[in-house]
This record gives C-alpha cells, sequence and structure tokens, in this order.
C-alpha cells in the first residue's frame, strides 16, 4: 500500500496538522466562523455584560448608558450576523501603507516579527439613564494589535493562494522573469525561502520559534480512580469542565461511611451530593433514587445518603427536605452573615458559574447539572461494586491534543480580555459628551501585541506553563521536522510518574514507540507517528439531528435497559439497541452523511455508546474491512498512483478511515492480509513484502493471488483477513515516526539503540535548508558532502532527506586497531579525510544595531576614536573599514572587532561636566574568545525602529580532528581517536582501503544487528549501483542481500581477508567489512576546548570566572580536592584552592576580647582595630575572599564572627 502513504505526502505537508490548527484559528474568507470569531463572541468583562458586549460605567459617563458590541449577535434561525474580526497582511481590509507585506526571510533578516493586523468591527450604543431611545453609531474598524502568522499558513505570503499577487509585482519589474511561468518551487526560490522547507513555525523578532503540542487530559469526561487518602482508598468520580477559557475541576466522592460529596473549586470543603442536587431544584427524593440507581447494590447507598441529609440537627435544625433548606444551608456555609442581596448572588454564582461550567452558566441549566452530578454518583458506585473499571488516565481516549491554533487561543483570549479592560477604563476616563466615543485613538494596540510577543518569544504561557513556544532546532532538516511533530506531556520532569512514561499501547500508530529523550524527560516527551490526524470540532447540532432520526428516547432517569448515548461527555439520550445505532451511524460517516471528524464507540462492559466530535483527538489511518474484503479496489490503486484522486477522496469513500483511540477499543486490526513467502515459488528468489503486488485486492477469497516483481509470475498464499476482522493496518512501518523511520532495518535492533540513533540523527550535521548562505541563525552547520544515503527507508523518500541529507556513506572495517578504537573510538583513514570526508562549515552571526536612547542619545557604528572609554587596543580594531565595519574574507580570531561601536555613557555621573564634552563608551561587537574563522557576508540594513541593524556570518572550516563525534544511524556512536595516514591502514585483497574502523566489541553486547545489515546492504548497493530498501518490517531480505554479494565475488559472511598496512602480513582472522551511513554530529571539540592560565576574575568574589564563553578557569572541584588528598599533597591544595584563586590578606585584631578585622588608616600609615581602637598588636592572615564574604554576610546579618589565632591563644 505504499502508494497510498506516498499520495498522502504529496497533498500535505509532514506539519500539516499545525497549518490545519492555525487555519481553523484564523478568520478568512472561507472560515468566517473561526476559532478567534468565537473568543471574540463569548468574551465580557464582567458578569452583568451580554458575551461580545461591554457596557460603560454610568456614574463614569453622566449617567447615560453606552454598550460598545464587538462580537457578532445570533440571529433567530441559529445563524450568525457577519464577521466582526479580519485580519489583514496589508492587502486586505484596513492595513496601512507602513505595513507592506513582508516575506518570512525579511523578517528573519530585519529582526521582525512576521504577524499581520487583527481588525474589529466596534459598534458602539449610546442610550439615555433609562436604557431607552438608543442610537446606534456606524460600525467602526479599529486595528487592535498584531498576530504573528503561521509559515506557509493561509495568511501566509507563501501560500499557495498568496504567492502569485506578491510575486507579479517582482515579476513586472523583473525583465528576467517577464512572459515566463513559474512552478511553485520557483516562485519559493523567488522569495529566497528552501522549497523544501515545511513551515509551520513563526518568526518572532527574526527568530524561529515552534509551538510545542501540549498532550492534556481531556475536558468534560468524567475519570473514576481511587484516590490515595490517610491510607484508605477512596472511590472518586472527576472531571475538568471547561467552556470557553474557564476550566474547574469538580469531584465526586465515596467517603468511608458511604456518604457521597462534591468538592467545587471556589469554596472551601465537600458538599454533600444531596444537598446539592436539592439546591439545583431535584427535590423529590424519588426522583434523585431514579436518578442514580441503576443495580440494587446502590439502594441502601443512596437511601442512607437522603437519610444523612434530611436527619434533623445534621445539616440544619429540621433536616434539608426542599430547595429552600439546601440553598439556605450553602448560604450559611458560603456566605454566612452576609446581606441577603449578596448571598444569593454568591450561592447563584457556585451554583451557575462554578459548577459545571460547560454545561452552561444560567438558572434553566440547574437541572441538566443535576442529572450530570448524579451519573458522576452513579459512576462513583459503579466502581465501588465492579460494575465499571477505574478509568487509565494514560489512555489516549482522555487525552487531547492542544496545537498551535489551541495554543494561540488561549493567550489571545487572555490578552484580549486585558485590551476590553484598558479600554473601557480609557473610554470611562476620557468621556465627553458633546465630542462622544472616541475609539479609534482609546484602543491600545500594544496591549495585545505584546502580551503574545511576550508569551511567544519567552514561552511562558496561560496557567503557569513554562517552555510551550521554543527555538526551532536548525541543525538539520530531519531535526526541525522533529521538532515540529514533538508532543509534550505537562507532568513535572522531577518526579517519577512512571506510569506516564511507559509506552501505551494506545499510541501504537499515534506516537513513535522508540523516538523519546533518554534521561529526566524519557516518555514525558513524544513524537508523533508518520501519519497521524488531529480531530477538527463538529457541530453538536447536526449529530444529534441525525441520531433523533435513529430513534433516539430522552428520559429525565436512567430507564436501565436501554444503551445511553454520551456525545463529547454529555449524556444526550437513550437507545433500544446500541450495536445497531453505532453500526448505522459508521455506515453514514463512511457513505459521506456524517463528518470524518466524528468517531464512535460502543462500550459492552456498561452498555454505552460514546461519540466524540470535539477537536485535539489523536487519530490514525486504517483500511475498512466489510465482511472480511477492503474496500480498495485496482481501479482505486490506479487513480492514485496516476494522481487522478487523492488519499482524502479514500477518506471520504470509506475505503480508509481515522480510528481514535475511543473507537479503536471496538476495533480488530489485522496487521496483514497475507504471509510472504521466503523466496518466489517459481523463479526462487528471495522475497521481502516490497517485492510482491497483491493483484484480486477486494475479491480475494480464500487465498490471496500474488504477483513477483522478479519473474512477474503469479502465485496464491491463505488470506489472513476473517469475517472478525474489522480493519487492516496500511502499512505496519507507520508506526514510527519520521526519524525512527529514517533507520534503516531498525527491527533487528535493540529498542534502546533505536532510541539512541533517533536522538543523534536528530543532531547530524549536513544541508540544514538550501537558503544557508542568506539565512542569518546564530549558529548553522554545513556538511561539505553530504551524500544520499545508499540504505533508504519510505521514511526517506516521504520527509525528503534525501534532498537534504546529513551524512556520508563509509567504507567501514570492524577490527581492533592498537588500542586507539577502544571504548568506542573511531580510526579514520588520513587520506579519506583529505578527500573531504566529515569536512564541514560552522558559521556564527554576530550582530548590533544602532539604539536610541531618550534624550536624543544614540549608539553609533564607527572606529572608537581615542577619547572614548574602555577602547581596546589599535590592534583590534586593524581589520574595520572607515564606516567601522570589517570586509569580507577577512580572517579573524578572538577578541577581534567585527563591528566598531560607540555608546553614550550609561549613567549620568560618567559625565565629567554637565556643559562639558560627553564621553562615549566602548561597545563593540568582537569575535568570541577561542573561535577563529573568516568573515563570509556583512549585511547592513534596518530594524523595525528604523535603526541600522548590522549582521556579520564568520565562518570557520570543520576538518575532522581527535575528539569529534560521529555515529552510525544504529546509535552507534564514537570520537575520532586517531587518524592513520593511508599506507598504513589495513587493506583488503581488492586493494580497498577502509575510511573508519570501529571497535567489534561494539556490536555483540548492544544487539546492533542492522548496523552489520546495513553494512552489508550497503556493499551491494555499491556493487549494484543501487539504493537498497531497509524499511523496518518490510526491508530487502538478509537471505537476499548475502546471495548478490556471492554473486559478485564476496564472501556470503561479509567477512574479507585483509592484510597489515604496516606490516604487509594477512590477518589470521577475516575481517567484516561493509559500507554503511555515518553522521557527523555537532559535537566537536573545535566547539568545546578550552584551557586557560590566568584570566578575568568575578568582581564580588574574586574568584575565576565560568565557562568557556567567559574564558573562565577550570573547576578544581570536589573530587579533585579528595585525590589530592589521598596523595597528602597539602602544599597543591593551598595553591589551587588558595594561592591561585581567592587568597587574601585580612588584617587580625590580636586583643583576646576583640577578635574583629582591622582597617589600614592610610593618614597614618597605621593598621587600627575599629571596635576597639588597637594599633599594635595587628597580624596579617592568609584566607581566602569568599570567607571574608561570608563573615561580611554574617555580620550584616547581626551575628559577630570573632577571630582567635591560634599562636595568641
Amino acid at each position: 500500500m505504499n502508494e497510498i502513504i506516498e499520495s498522502f505526502f504529496k497533498d500535505r505537508s509532514i506539519v500539516d496538522h499545525h497549518l490545519m490548527s492555525y487555519n481553523t484559528f484564523i478568520p478568512t474568507e472561507d472560515n468566517p466562523n473561526s476559532i478567534l470569531q468565537r473568543i471574540i463572541d463569548s468574551t465580557r468583562i464582567s458578569d452583568m455584560d451580554e458575551p461580545g458586549e461591554m457596557v460603560l460605567d454610568p456614574s463614569k459617563t453622566a449617567g447615560r448608558i453606552i454598550k460598545i458590541r464587538f462580537g457578532r449577535r445570533k440571529l433567530k434561525n441559529n445563524e450568525y450576523e457577519p464577521p466582526t474580526v479580519y485580519v489583514s497582511t496589508s492587502k486586505g481590509r484596513g492595513g496601512s501603507d507602513t505595513n507592506k507585506i513582508y516575506t518570512p526571510m525579511e523578517a528573519r533578516l530585519k529582526d521582525f516579527t512576521y504577524s499581520a493586523e487583527i481588525i474589529i468591527r466596534f459598534t458602539v450604543i449610546e442610550c439615555d439613564e433609562k436604557g431607552e431611545n438608543c442610537a446606534e453609531n456606524e460600525p467602526e474598524e479599529v486595528k487592535i494589535g498584531d498576530l504573528p502568522i503561521m509559515v506557509k499558513s493561509k495568511l501566509c505570503v507563501l501560500h499557495p493562494d498568496n504567492i502569485n499577487e506578491y510575486i507579479e509585482e517582482k515579476m513586472t519589474r523583473n525583465p528576467k522573469f517577464q512572459n515566463k511561468k513559474l512552478s511553485y518551487e520557483e516562485k519559493l526560490k523567488l522569495l529566497q525561502e528552501d522549497p523544501r522547507d515545511p513551515g509551520g513555525y513563526f518568526v518572532v523578532s527574526g527568530t524561529e520559534r515552534a509551538l510545542i503540542t501540549l498532550e492534556d487530559l481531556a475536558p468534560n469526561r468524567i475519570l473514576v480512580e481511587y484516590e490515595e487518602k490517610y491510607d484508605t482508598k477512596v472511590e472518586t468520580a472527576k472531571v475538568f469542565s471547561e467552556k470557553e477559557g474557564y476550566r474547574a475541576l469538580i469531584a465526586v466522592e465515596k467517603k468511608v461511611d458511604g456518604i457521597l460529596v462534591v468538592s467545587i473549586p471556589v469554596v472551601n470543603g465537600t458538599i454533600p451530593l444531596v444537598v446539592l442536587l436539592k439546591a439545583l431544584g431535584l427535590e423529590k427524593d424519588e426522583d434523585i433514587y431514579k436518578m442514580i440507581v441503576t443495580d440494587q447494590r446502590m439502594e441502601p447507598i443512596i437511601l442512607a445518603n437522603i437519610e444523612d441529609a434530611e436527619k434533623e440537627d445534621n445539616y440544619s435544625e429540621s433536616g434539608i427536605k426542599t430547595k429552600e433548606d439546601a440553598i439556605e444551608y450553602l448560604e450559611k456555609r458560603f456566605a454566612a452573615g452576609q446581606a441577603r442581596e449578596y448571598r444569593e448572588r454568591r450561592i447563584s454564582q457556585i451554583l451557575d458559574t462554578n459548577l459545571l461550567p460547560h454545561l452552561g452558566d444560567s438558572p434553566e441549566t440547574r437541572m441538566k447539572k443535576a442529572m450530570y452530578l448524579s451519573r458522576m454518583a452513579r459512576a462513583v458506585l459503579e466502581l465501588h461494586f465492579g460494575i465499571r473499571k477505574e478509568d487509565d488516565k494514560d489512555h489516549l481516549a482522555n487525552k487531547r491534543m492542544k496545537l498551535a491554533g489551541d495554543l494561540l487561543e488561549e493567550i489571545f483570549r487572555q490578552s484580549f480580555e486585558s485590551l476590553l479592560k484598558d479600554l473601557k477604563y480609557h473610554l470611562e476616563r476620557t468621556y465627553n459628551r458633546k465630542k462622544g466615543i472616541k475609539l479609534r485613538a482609546a484602543v491600545r494596540q500594544d496591549v495585545l501585541t505584546q502580551k503574545i510577543l511576550h508569551a511567544m518569544s519567552t514561552g511562558n504561557w496561560v496557567g503557569g506553563r513554562t517552555g510551550v513556544s521554543q527555538l526551532l532546532d536548525r541543525t538539520s532538516h530531519m531535526s526541525m521536522i522533529s521538532h515540529l511533530r514533538r508532543i509534550s506531556s505537562p507532568l513535572t520532569r522531577s518526579q517519577p510518574h512512571f506510569e506516564a512514561r511507559d509506552l501505551h499501547a494506545t499510541q501504537w500508530g499515534r506516537m513513535c514507540p522508540n523516538e523519546t529523550p533518554e534521561g529526566q524527560n524519557c516518555g514525558l516527551v513524544k513524537n508523533a507517528a508518520l501519519i497521524i490526524n488531529i480531530s477538527n470540532d463538529v457541530s453538536e447540532e447536526e449529530i444529534i439531528k441525525l441520531l433523533e432520526k435513529f430513534g433516539i428516547k430522552y428520559y429525565n432517569f436512567d430507564p436501565g435497559n436501554m444503551t445511553r448515548i454520551y456525545l463529547n461527555g454529555d449524556l444526550i439520550g437513550f437507545h433500544p439497541d446500541g450495536r445497531a445505532l453505532v453500526r448505522d451511524m459508521r455506515e453514514k460517516r463512511r457513505s459521506g452523511y456524517l463528518d470524518i471528524n466524528v468517531n464512535i464507540r460502543y462500550d459492552e462492559f456498561t452498555n454505552e455508546i460514546i461519540i466524540n466530535s470535539d477537536r485535539g483527538r489523536l487519530r490514525r489511518p486504517v483500511m475498512v474491512l466489510e465482511d472480511g474484503k477492503i474496500k480498495y479496489t485496482k481501479e482505486l490503486r490506479k487513480m492514485i498512483l496516476n494522481r487522478e484522486i487523492t488519499v482524502d477522496d479514500l477518506f471520504s469513500k470509506g475505503v480508509l478511515e481515522w480510528l481514535d483511540a475511543d473507537e479503536e477499543e471496538n476495533a480488530y486490526v489485522a496487521v496483514y492480509a497475507y504471509d510472504v513467502p521466503k523466496r518466489c515459488p517459481h523463479c526462487n528468489t528471495p522475497l521481502s513484502r516490497k517485492d510482491v503486488e497483491w493483484m484480486d485486492l477486494n475479491e480475494a477469497g480464500e487465498n490471496v493471488v500474488l504477483k513477483c516483481r522478479f519473474c512477474n509470475n503469479e502465485f496464491t498464499m491463505k488470506n489472513l483477513l476473517t469475517q472478525e476482522h474489522t480493519h487492516l493496518e496500511i502499512d505496519p512501518s507507520i508506526i514510527l515516526g519520521p526519524i525512527a523511520g529514517s533507520i534503516p532495518y531498525p527491527d533487528h535492533n535493540s529498542s534502546s539503540r533505536v532510541t539512541l540513533g533517533a536522538a543523534m540523527l536528530k543532531q547530524s550535521l549536513g544541508l540544514s535548508s538550501s537558503n544557508y548562505r542568506r539565512r542569518p541563525d546564530t549558529r548553522q552547520h554545513l556538511l561539505h558532502y553530504p551524500q544520499k544515503p545508499l540504505v533508504k527507508t519510505m521514511s526517506i523518500d516521504v520527509t525528503g532527506y534525501n534532498q537534504r541529507p546529513a551524512g556520508q556513506n563509509m567504507v567501514v572495517a570492524i577490527l581492533s586497531f592498537h588500542g586507539y578504537n577502544i571504548e568506542d573510538a573511531l580510526i579514520m583513514n588520513k587520506a579519506s579525510i583529505e578527500r573531504g570526508l566529515g569536512r564541514s562549515s560552522f558559521f556564527r552571526t554576530y550582530q548590533t544595531e544602532e539604539r536610541r536612547y531618550p534624550g536624543g542619545e544614540e549608539d553609533k557604528i564607527e572606529i572608537p576614536s581615542s577619547d572614548v572609554s574602555g577602547k581596546r587596543e589599535e590592534s583590534a580594531y586593524a581589520y574595520l573599514d572607515e564606516d567601522g565595519l570589517i570586509s569580507p574574507e577577512t580572517y579573524v580570531k578572538g577578541g577581534d572587532v567585527l563591528i566598531g561601536k560607540t555608546s553614550p555613557p550609561r549613567f549620568l555621573e560618567e559625565q565629567p561636566g554637565l556643559l562639558g564634552p560627553q564621553k562615549r563608551r566602548e561597545s563593540s561587537v568582537g569575535m568570541r574568545p577561542e573561535e577563529t574563522g573568516i568573515v563570509d557576508s556583512v549585511m547592513l540594513t534596518s530594524s523595525e525602529n528604523n535603526n541600522r541593524l548590522v549582521k556579520i556570518k564568520v565562518r570557520d572550516l570543520r576538518i575532522p580532528e581527535l575528539g569529534d563525534k560521529f555515529a552510525s544511524r544504529h546509535g552507534q556512536k564514537g570520537v575520532l581517536g586517531a587518524i592513520i595516514p593511508q599506507e598504513d591502514m589495513p587493506f583488503t585483497e581488492d586493494g580497498v582501503i577502509p575510511d573508519l574502523i570501529i571497535n567489534p566489541h561494539a556490536i555483540p553486547s548492544r544487539l546492533t544487528v542492522g548496523h552489520l545489515l546495513e553494512m552489508i546492504a550497503g556493499k551491494v548497493g555499491s556493487m549494484e549501483g543501487r539504493v537498497v530498501d531497509g524499511t523496518v518490517f518490510s526491508g530487502e531480505p538478509e537471505e537476499k542481500l548475502r546471495e548478490t554479494m556471492e554473486k559478485y565475488g564476496f564472501k556470503y559472511s561479509g567477512r574479507e581477508t585483509m592484510y597489515d598496512g604496516v606490516t604487509g602480513r594477512k590477518y589470521l582472522a577475516d575481517i567484516f567489512v561493509g559500507v554503511i551511513y555515518y553522521q557527523k554530529l555537532h559535537h566537536m571539540v573545535a566547539g568545546k576546548f578550552h584551557v586557560r592560565s590566568r584570566g578575568p576574575m568575578q568582581i564580588l568574589t574574586r574568584q575565576p570566572t565560568e565557562g568557556r564563553s567567559r574564558l573562565g578557569g577550570l573547576r578544581f572541584g570536589e573530587m579533585e580536592r579528595d585525590t589530592l588528598i589521598g596523595h597528602g599533597a597539602a602544599m597543591v591544595i593551598k595553591d589551587r584552592l588558595l594561592d591561585q584563586s581567592d587568597g587574601t590578606t585580612l588584617w587580625v585584631c590580636g586583643n583576646p576580647e576583640c577578635g574583629h578585622i582591622a582597617i589600614h588608616d592610610w593618614k597614618r600609615g597605621t593598621n587600627r582595630c575599629p571596635v576597639c581602637g588597637n594599633t599594635t598588636n595587628i597580624y596579617p592572615i592568609e584566607t581566602s575572599y569568599a570567607f571574608k564574604l561570608m563573615r561580611d554576610e554574617l555580620i550584616s546579618l547581626g551575628v559577630v564572627m570573632r577571630l582567635q589565632l591560634g599562636d595568641m591563644k
């Protein structure tokens, strides 16, 4: 079924889920009911306001009632008014001339935020004091701020719908492009973009940032579990009730004595369930009984609860029997001693706003809430009696993914509320009846813009989450793809959370089982599998209408013998035959009458139907089976191959479908439809799954007809599909993500090595993007001669790895070599390095801006003159031109100045006299210490504030040297241990000299058999001049590879006779030699090498600075100290920890009663104790400056440390 997977990625980006989420969030012509519009429609500042409206305080507006409407009103036929929010990229509404359309590359170069204007249509309604005689002003369109644009989304210039408009202007001016039709790829190149860049990220202040998908517990779903309380297990039902950004955790638990209590977030303590039900309007005991009891065993508990509430002197003197009694009890508990009006308002706020907000916030919904609480109580009792099992929090059915659109929704909602509060304050403060309301002047755009920008640039999100927005990893093309498909869990990494870190069965096909970091984040940070879909929300009304046609009934109590139907966690009715209903609903979905985002599950254990239509469910694709036959026909296959139809058509025809974790509980998925024989019955060639074609797709009977790719003969195999199977996997290899899927033969490796291999694939150097010369990234790596791997996988084809490779095919021998390759070290051939093996460049961008300061002061890019304070030596400025900038292709080393710059003094005190000339200070940008390189490019432009901005890129050639790290794709990493001249390297009988020698001890204990298979496959690929397929579960069989080697005169085992390069003697053992893809990783000695004798010291502690970037000292730590103590080398310890660090001389008062530190009196030239006045017996002691600091700190706390000299006792 490879053609389905290839077709899927021809139509979609590999980060399509982020783009779809963002496109749902933003208002566009084809998306009038966008999430952004819905936020604006539902926002209100106070509880008194209507949603989408704001009322000014009449006391501040001379008694007049002034409303400002910014949301849409709902019309009678459940339709809405036209949208009130627009997002403009200057070519649309309200765009000003200053906001010309920028491309993402301009934003990167000029340190802009790539953003669009948000414009809202405000309507002011002015009424008199009684709220009558209202006059509605003309609607006014006002810009409220900027929204960052996701690259390649529908708002982006690079989107296929927008790029033509932008490019036409460019083409008309450039005669080279006139009358020339360009493809989409050529248009992207014209805008200096990499055609292979998938988009899905933002450009914020010139840096690329990705929003990481968050995995969170599903809102509005009841989860039952046992909670440990005081050494007893308590049955609890919890629900995270969420509506319009407000989230409340409601819990019902059964106490040890059987009493059911409810906890609500805003109130302290718990409320008895029966009391709360009565307060909500469920007064009759019989109704409460009917609502909860579905099993005779529940009866005594519920009756005991009802009696407990009605018992006198228990909760109130006469017991709680009616709604009024219950409300009175709540008033006494939560608003005691307050005025009646306040008490009523407080209780209605608890019941309507804080209790189960997702069911509504008006008194009419109280009955619905009572039924929901009854259902939670029933779930608790079902858990108690074993009718229901404990819910699994790690089951993906109970999780929802928050993508870029959902995360922006959270931050926009909060920022928009702040903007409205600010607007209200300004309007009330500046209200003038004659002039009227001036909206445009009162809206402060930076309130919204800055809040969104701050969250995007720091990663600090609503609700105290950190690391939501991260700097996009551009080490290689694959590391960027992986970063955009990452899924992060909100659990803290400091706690164990063993269950949450485990691989869960529901992650099959949805999350990659191998790609996760090692260490503290293991299992908490996950990555999406190759083909996933994250559901969008579907209107509940449509589903309810369809269910009504199928005969769904609605009762105020549980009839007991019918199937309960839940839609997004809400009970919506009952049906006599649950199985039939689920079957009919799925039929409707497969025939296109029901949205494909809807998933349905029938739970036999509890006789419930669960229908999900909310967004954020992680789903995977499978083929639909009917009566044991697939619906995928030869005609459909032909149309897919000819690109006449797309994969989306297969979903809408019901050939494929998306399963969420809930619906998969009902599915019985076959992994394969048939087994493949080891060899073809006709031509005897070893076969893999890719070497046969399934001929009678949907017509297969007991046997399937297969055709051999080598001899074109057909043969039959047993059909593995049965009547019980409901679905068939498209291809099992798509359970891995794009990174782990790029490792050849991973099914032959130990799983931990695949995890390690996936981690190192993301650290490999290659061609990260084709526009690397233009990009101003702070750090950039480029492998000079990247190669396509000889052994490829399906993921490599899909992700475009061949176009942006990150490694080289090397001839590798496995042999011990004079002890230079112990502990995973590698031996490299010197001649290979000289031919360009593993050679790379490192680019670093230095930048500065001419800032303007208050008082008309500004920075200046120039060569600092001699009167500038802090000027460096003349030699540091030797390479600068007259304009203060360095020229391209100049060799520079640590400390050399690249950009000469002077700034005004930091403080006014620094000026010699207020009238005298100002002394400027030196603020040039120099090379980092310990780095060398050649200036690659110098760019001069202007920033967002119209200041001069200079970016200088320095490149450094990195030739493999001892200590550089290399790794194969199988987690076999090692550092270079020796570089041996070609004439001393071992060679084979054919005279082949390996590029690399690895140690045989690296293989057996690590179980990386895939490494050996890739070496054999690489050898075959080299001999036949072709690429070998090593895809997981379906790669070319080992037997075939070994036979091909024999065909070319090699041994079946892959070993070869080798000779010692120094002595010329033949090795007694045969050596395993092959061709394998090796990667150079970004951990290079040149970036870590650090040494110092003397250098800068910290001002406070007088100890050497820390870290390579600050020319820091080498830490002589605890363990180093211990070794010297073990040696008894006391003076060496003194030298290291005192003399060479922060040794200082303190003068101590020798007066036995005193013991303070003396000071030097400069006038008299004597030492004097400031406490006792002693000037005679004062003695110097040698101590560390850190000790003096500690003593000073103790004195500041009022603790005196008296020093007694040992020889004075």
